[in-house]
């Protein structure tokens, strides 16, 4: 047998995890460790599925490890690093993701491998059959299929502490952008639906958060994916909420939870003192109402803390550190000769509006970036992490720091540190922009909108070129020639294409807004 065969080489692979070993580079083949031995093959792939084809799977049963192998670098890429924030979990246990050293799986001549050929056609064929070609199933009816709808239905089990809509929203929000939420009782349970802005974060939530508890020995989350594919929310309250329209009503008369739920939980003091007021906490989104602040609360998933007063209890969802207080990110490993404030001010901005940036003076390989609050810190994290930026792989962290510094009169800074807080250039300022529902992982592909009628393709494609980009692809949209996709060389090329044309002036007081896109040309 070939000496790349990870069955032989795998002593090799797994003698290095003594500790964190020190990652290899990425590789189109990702080493799972720490897999139940009753996993599934099928459980396996699905692991890889969200994030582009699975082409071939190889299960080390005994030493409770697995070889998955994408369709390419850039699916394994952002699998890691979506992985690396959020640790998946299988048969409700937390199973490691990282890069192998094999660029290949050679599994041909290998014992046992025609069930996970198997597994591998059958949910490769029930995906791609889901998928239409805008990425969105096409069932019979018109629907989606289940299991691809952005929307979840949760009910809360063995519900001896009351669970808030700002729980639900601090929990969920580690997975995506949550749109909307409606929290109601049926059937004597406590239930849930909740959007989110993309199908695959559905996908994600309930693959890691169904079965789990949210304090300890309670309130179970059972998840499930919706047959709705949207919600329709008419008042923001403690009861519903629609996090991109701050303009909605609240609604009459609030109770702070169903009657008959009061009565079930006894005092009514115990239930209201965590959350004080009909918002709890301002939602990640700002919500004007008082109460305590996104920060001052233990961030999106950090440990959620119950009052001494009614039971000490913490939040056990694994692999959620309490490190997610803040909405400072840490990046290191810049390129200090190429890197500015307001080009990290430009491409954090895909993901949230920044407020604050600070290359350090003495490192200048290292900036902190302040988020508008923990929710797009985390998106902005969960995207940006490994990504390669004028020629490094950046590394994005959270920053212990609950706030940037701006330095002090007189004070000598090099232009390192700079308040974007009034930009006019934040993408999610307004209520119910679209935008919250067009936050895609980098792409080679790039979304372009707010063009000129007068302009040609020839024009754009010129644009991207004279500024060193290789253009391999463009059209305009049918419908709507304001808007555009260009493909370029690399994802690499695309960032940077993004940091320098993003506003860039197209004339008759146009500029050009640039997006990573969901699709291909």
């Amino acid at each position: 047998m070939s000496s790349s065969t990870p069955s032989t080489a795998n002593g090799t692979d797994s003698k290095t995890y003594k500790g964190d070993r020190s990652p290899c580079d990425p590789s189109r083949v990702l080493h799972v460790r720490k897999v139940p031995i009753e996993v599934s093959e099928a459980e396996v792939v699905s692991l890889g599925i969200p994030f582009g084809k699975v082409t071939n799977l190889l299960m080390l049963k005994g030493k409770n490890q697995a070889f998955i192998e994408m369709a390419s670098e850039e699916a394994a890429i952002t699998m890691v690093n979506y992985y690396t924030t959020a640790t998946p979990h299988v048969r409700n246990q937390p199973v490691y993701i990282q890069y192998s050293n094999h660029r290949e799986l050679k599994t041909d001549n290998l014992p046992n491998q025609g069930r996970a050929q198997a597994a591998l056609q059958a949910v490769n064929a029930m995906h791609s059959g889901n998928m239409g070609l805008s990425g969105t199933a096409t069932a019979s009816d018109g629907g989606m299929m289940p299991g691809q709808s952005p929307v979840l239905r949760i009910i809360v089990e063995n519900l001896y502490y009351p669970v808030s809509l700002e729980v639900l929203h601090q929990i969920f929000s580690k997975f995506g952008t949550v749109l909307k939420i409606i929290t109601f009782t049926k059937n004597n349970q406590f239930q849930a639906l909740l959007q989110y802005a993309d199908p695959m974060n559905a996908h994600h939530a309930k693959m890691s958060l169904d079965g789990q508890n949210i304090y300890n020995g309670c309130c179970t989350l059972r998840v499930e994916f919706s047959k709705l594919t949207s919600l329709n929310v008419k008042y923001n309250n403690d009861k519903s909420r629609d996090f991109t329209r701050l303009d909605l009503p609240s609604g009459d008369g609030q109770p702070t939870m169903d009657p008959s739920m009061q009565t079930a939980f006894g005092a009514p003091g115990i239930i209201s003192s965590p959350y004080p007021g009909a918002a709890g906490f301002a939602p990640a989104i700002g919500f004007p109402q008082a109460g305590l602040s996104m920060q001052a609360m233990p961030g999106a998933l950090g440990p959620l803390t119950i009052p001494s007063s009614a039971m000490t209890g913490r939040m056990t969802i694994h692999g959620m550190t309490p490190t997610t207080i803040h909405s400072v990110l840490l990046v290191s490993n810049l390129n200090p000769e190429s890197i500015s404030p307001h080009e990290l001010f430009i491409l954090f901005g895909v993901y949230g509006d920044v407020h604050r940036v600070k290359i350090l003076f003495n490192k200048k390989e290292n900036a902190l970036i302040q988020m508008a609050d923990a929710t797009q810190a985390q998106l902005a994290m969960s995207h940006l992490n490994g990504q390669r930026l004028y020629g490094k792989v950046i590394r994005v962290t959270i920053s212990k720091h609950q706030t940037v510094q701006l330095p002090r009169e007189g004070q000598e800074d090099q232009g390192l540190t700079k308040d974007f807080s009034g930009s006019p250039l934040h993408r999610f300022k307004k209520p119910g922009s679209k935008n919250f529902q067009n936050i895609f992982p980098p792409s080679a592909t790039l979304h372009l909108s707010n063009i000129p009628p007068s302009t040609t393709d020839d024009f754009l494609k010129d644009l991207f070129a004279s500024s060193g980009y290789t253009v391999k692809a463009f059209k305009f949209f049918q419908k709507d020639r304001k808007m555009a996709l260009i493909q370029l060389g690399s994802v690499e090329e695309a960032i940077q294409a993004l940091i320098v044309l993003h506003n860039h002036d197209l004339g008759e007081n146009h500029h050009l807004r640039v997006s990573f896109s969901k699709s291909t040309i």
